[in-house]
């Protein structure tokens, strides 16, 4: 009885691995291999919660930790939907000011001051800075934007407004107009704006910032002269929504096959900006509209957000802006008042797996399967590091499957690889998420544990790895 035990266990234990898998490393970057932008993962702060955000450790400490893995920090867009509910006050000694019955709250109506933008210019990275045009008053955002001009040395551009196709028909820009609200009246109230205000700041300006209208669309009724006065196109995106009690759904978002599909719709716009000279970035996007219910914050949202990072690049995406709502109301933030999130952990390997010596990226994999491969290549062409992922779903319960990758096409003279693996008890989790076998964060975002590398045989210029459903790894090459 004991032997027909072993044996079955043995046979479980076979039939929990899946076929291996092979993958071929280019010994040289392809044509085909995208650039990377030093900040291709990005971080977006909303308008309101933004002077909370610098007065948390863990903001200073997560962007800091993502900077040194990637050699330059994020960018950080500033804005959202309380952009177009702010209101410049030069003589305001705040930051911002308002009134809200619940902290978790987001306020209908706020003025902000010249500290806002102090504490704006203190930031490390670039600094795309939103402001309003909903409300069309447009001589106090001039005041802001030549403030931020003269105050901000690391202003990158300027967005006037917030996915302007939502706006109410009472919106005072839209009453002002008197012509109703359309995707070209809008381009045409955009290109008014930048023109007037880039006779006090020049030609810094963020075009589109819209969700459901298409920004490659908007480009075209902006004109060449319109344009010309753009430094990027923003486009935002959200593969879920939570909204009004919509269903997400966690297997979905994060699969492979679906990530490839949802992030090809923006490879014509990417080319379409990148003809006009300027940039194209998701300027806000995360997993789900409305915080993202229950998958958000989740370790499959971390490892989605690996996938769908590298998917952007692939697409010629220039930077993804990941947003951070109202702190601590925010199921989709990667930190908050006095934790880090399972999703920043996806953040930070992602950072890793591209490094500071990371020039261009190739997908390894036909993107149809659940199996994810990349590799990273620095400026010699030369693949530095692999990435594998299964993205297969692991709810917690049963058997946890593996999948066998042979990678082949390494230095025929190794013996031996290392490797760095992230993984978390299941898809689901929100906590015990670890990179490198112990290594996690506190809840100021400073590092805790140690981070342990495997050891990968080589062969024949031939490993395989193992990669359980639900988790990632990194071969070193």
């Amino acid at each position: 009885m004991a032997s027909k035990n072993r044996v079955l266990r043995l046979l479980s234990g076979l039939l929990s691995v899946s076929l291996c898998r092979a993958i071929a490393i280019p010994s040289s970057a392809p044509a085909s291999a995208a650039p990377l932008d030093p900040s291709l993962l990005s971080v977006s702060l909303e308008f309101f919660a933004f002077p909370g955000y610098t007065a948390l450790p863990a903001t200073a400490n997560c962007l800091a930790n993502l900077a040194a893995l990637r050699g330059a920090p994020p960018a950080v867009r500033i804005g959202g939907t309380t952009q177009d509910r702010a209101t410049f006050f030069p003589g305001l000694n705040e930051a911002v000011n308002y009134t809200v019955a619940s902290p978790a709250d987001a306020p209908d109506s706020l003025m902000f001051g010249p500290p806002f933008m102090q504490l704006a210019a203190q930031l490390p990275g670039e600094v795309t800075l939103g402001l309003n045009r909903q409300l069309d008053n447009q001589s106090a955002s001039l005041a802001a934007a030549v403030l931020a001009k003269q105050t901000m040395p690391n202003l990158f551009a300027f967005e006037l407004g917030n996915e302007p196709e939502f706006y109410a028909s009472n919106s005072p820009i839209i009453v002002a107009g008197g012509q109703g609200w359309s995707q070209s009246v809008d381009a045409a109230s955009q290109k008014s704006w930048f023109e007037t205000f880039s006779r006090s700041v020049g030609s810094v300006f963020q075009g589109a910032v819209t969700l459901s209208w298409s920004a490659g669309e908007t480009l075209t009724l902006l004109g060449t002269d319109g344009a010309a006065l753009l430094k990027s196109l923003s486009r935002h995106s959200y593969p879920q929504s939570a909204c009004g009690g919509a269903a997400t759904n966690l297997p979905s978002l994060m699969s492979h096959s679906g990530i490839v599909s949802y992030t090809r719709q923006y490879r014509s716009e990417a080319a379409q900006a990148h003809a006009a000279g300027i940039k194209y970035f998701l300027g806000e996007t995360n997993s789900a509209t409305c915080g993202g219910g229950g998958i958000s914050p989740t370790f499959g949202a971390a490892l989605w957000i690996v996938d769908y990072v590298l998917q952007g690049a692939l697409n010629g995406v220039d930077r993804l802006y990941f947003h951070q709502g109202t702190i601590s109301n925010c199921a989709y933030c990667f930190w908050g008042q006095t934790s880090v999130f399972a999703p920043y952990y996806g953040a930070a390997f992602v950072s890793e797996f591209l490094g500071s010596d990371g020039a261009t990226l190739a997908m390894l994999d036909d993107g149809t399967g659940a199996i994810a491969a990349y590799a990273v290549f620095n400026t010699a062409g030369r693949p530095v590091r692999v990435l594998v992922i299964n993205s297969s779903y692991y709810s917690g319960t049963g058997t946890r499957a593996t999948s066998a990758v042979v990678l082949s096409g390494l230095s025929a003279g190794t013996t031996t690889a290392q490797a760095k693996r992230m993984t978390a008890p299941s898809a689901p989790a929100t906590s015990g998420v670890t990179i490198g076998g112990s290594a996690s964060f506190t809840g100021a975002c400073t590092r805790s544990g140690t981070q342990a590398m495997e050891s990968v045989a080589v062969s024949g210029g031939s490993a395989t790895v193992s990669v359980r459903a639900s988790e990632a790894l990194i071969v070193f090459v």
